[in-house]
């Protein structure tokens, strides 16, 4: 990291920038290009390891590609504001933001429920206790995604 000045390394940081941010962007490849798709997200941290899990349809170029690939990248941030300096003709953004890598595992069953309802519908207020159509799940991808590495850096 270039701005060892921003870098942030206390996990307790970190996840509180990760509660911040609503938007998981997934970096994936695709026969050697870039492939970016931003994903609404739940997680856990448990002793330190943290798990992402995502939900969607079990077709399309998204679960194609997870189902290809055991790994891939991640990304997310809170921009906060532009902040000019007249004085001295500077402009910056002040910003958080959290990336790394993490192993890519498909849930099923059991696994797959308790993912949706412990965690998924569980991270929002509005969707904490809502009864929902039990039988999506069926025809639902969950995707846990245990990170391998991770790096976050702010500009306050």
């Amino acid at each position: 990291m270039r701005r060892k000045d921003r870098e942030v390394t206390d996990l307790g940081e970190i996840i509180s920038i990760i509660d911040e941010c609503d938007i998981l962007r997934l970096g994936l490849t695709d026969g050697g290009l870039a492939y970016i798709v931003p994903v609404n997200f739940a997680y856990t941290a448990d002793g330190g390891q943290i798990r992402f899990y995502i939900h969607g349809a079990m077709a399309g170029k998204k679960y194609e590609l997870l189902r290809a690939a055991p790994t891939c990248s991640f990304e997310m941030d809170k921009g906060l504001k532009i902040e000019c300096f007249a004085d001295r003709g500077a402009v910056t953004m002040r910003y958080k933001s959290v990336m790394g890598t993490a192993k890519v595992r498909f849930l099923d069953g059991e696994q797959k429920r308790r993912a949706i309802e412990d965690i998924l519908l569980a991270r929002y207020d509005i969707t904490k206790n809502f009864d929902y159509d039990r039988t999506v799940i069926d025809r639902t991808a969950v995707i846990e995604l245990t990170v391998t590495e991770i790096s976050a850096k702010a500009n306050l």
